[in-house]
């Protein structure tokens, strides 16, 4: 499952599409009878949104499949996060506990509280910066471990989404604000272009480690969908969100219609763009080469992405580039903007093309269906796409965080003894505390 192509693209407020249980690549658990490293830690991770929600993505499937990395090592993992109408305030999938609260922006209130309340139940925090921080440091006990996870520093996104009194509070809270706060915690990012613009943009004083994003694993194309129409075929995967600028996608149908008279492009995805993307559409009068195909199920997604000659993705700013890796899996190279995040994830000349200053998207793109049109080529590109995939997964990324979190409790001095003391009881529900209920509107912390 990768939510870009399902669940991550849903419009606001819709139902999203029943999650998938996957297994945990590479390492699903230690074996009988030997003891778990993570047995009797309790962990709370703090995260904006979870993966079954409108608009969740990359950072989201980043977050749930740690979550179910640890699980499987003997943690017993709490995800708090925000709550959209219609959803439970509580509830318990693939071993681990959701607790929702808040919308948008008073998660940023509600979480801190409810971890207060519970500080003494953790032995470990992650906490997820989506720009703003949930300032953990400041509620949970001195002993208990505090790792911050950045994808990417928001600074330009802030600017993209609000106002630019609000943007500038944004980028002061994220920057001299959160710099003071987590200068002693621990920091985990996504890639080598997050961690130098966390030093250059934020100056940012904490340890930063690199933990990439997994890949899923490829699964065969055929029996539930139908390949993508158009010779050649282009996709684009992922949400639909104004700093994705998939109009430029869309706008290579008319742009490359010329030299390229087979040409299609595919959009896989949902979100709140749709509506002005099908607009675009009609106005460039390219409907019959445009096909925007909202949400489709695994089998359908993968193919259409596997027997598309492109990805393509014109995003302003990534961490990383989930649906990149994604597309390599199938042998699909990508090509995107010299941004950071994405110049980590596409080797250029190599899994895809970058568009770099003084080029345009139309340009590059046409260089690349030249290449690819040469078959010796393709078959090296495609090689070289599914090679570099298959050097992420879910699996190496779980494991790189448990060490870090082992070596974060023999740093706090949490005895072993004490959390192997814990471990039968490890799975009841929180106590100690009385639950809070905050009435705000329709929003309560549980």
């Amino acid at each position: 499952m990768v939510l870009s192509g399902g669940k991550a693209a849903a419009t606001p407020h819709t139902p999203a599409a029943p999650r998938p249980r996957l297994s945990v690549e590479s390492d699903p658990g230690p074996e009988r009878g030997v003891q778990a490293p993570l047995a009797g830690v309790r962990v709370a991770l703090l995260n904006f949104r979870e993966p079954q929600q409108s608009v969740a993505g990359g950072a989201e499937e980043y977050a749930w499949q740690v979550s179910r990395y640890l699980v499987s090592q003997g943690a017993t993992v709490h995800f708090v996060t925000s709550r959209e109408p219609g959803q439970a305030r509580t509830e318990r999938l693939d071993g681990i506990t959701l607790h929702r609260m808040g919308n948008r922006f008073l998660v940023y209130l509600l979480v801190p509280l409810w971890l207060l309340l519970h500080r003494r139940s953790f032995d470990v925090v992650i906490d997820s910066m989506n720009g703003i921080p949930f300032f953990s440091p400041l509620v949970v006990r001195r002993r208990t471990s505090v790792i911050c996870l950045v994808h990417h520093v928001h600074d330009r996104q802030f600017y993209a989404f609000f106002p630019a009194w609000l943007a500038r509070i944004g980028c002061f809270v994220e920057g001299p604000v959160a710099r003071l706060l987590y200068r002693r915690r621990t920091t985990i990012t996504v890639s080598e272009s997050s961690r130098e613009e966390l030093r250059s943009k934020l100056r940012w004083r904490a340890p930063i480690q690199v933990v990439p994003n997994g890949s899923p694993v490829a699964r065969p194309v055929g029996g539930q969908g139908r390949p993508a129409e158009g010779d050649p075929a282009l996709v684009y995967l992922g949400r639909l969100v104004g700093h994705k600028r998939v109009d430029r996608v869309v706008g290579l149908a008319a742009e490359l219609g010329g030299s390229h008279p087979g040409l299609h492009v595919h959009v896989v995805g949902r979100g709140p763009e749709s509506e002005s993307l099908a607009a675009l559409v009609a106005e460039r009068g390219v409907a019959g080469r445009v096909h925007l195909h909202g949400f489709l199920s695994e089998p359908e997604k993968n193919a259409v992405l596997g027997s598309a000659l492109l990805n393509v993705t014109a995003s302003e700013f990534e961490g990383w580039g989930l649906t990149v890796i994604e597309a390599a899996a199938f042998g699909v190279p990508t090509v995107a903007y010299d941004v950071a995040g994405l110049r980590d994830s596409v080797r250029d000349g190599v899994t895809g093309w970058l568009v770099r200053e003084g080029q345009t998207l139309a340009e590059v793109v046409d260089r690349a269906i030249a290449e690819l049109s040469d078959p010796a080529r393709r078959a090296e590109v495609q090689q070289a796409c599914r090679a570099w995939a298959g050097e992420f997964t879910w699996g190496r990324t779980g494991a790189t965080m448990t060490r870090l979190i082992t070596t974060e409790l023999s740093m706090s001095e949490i005895s072993m003894s004490d959390r192997r003391r814990r471990s039968a009881d490890a799975a009841r529900p929180l106590t100690g505390t009385p639950d809070l209920r905050l009435a705000v509107g329709e929003t309560e912390i549980t």
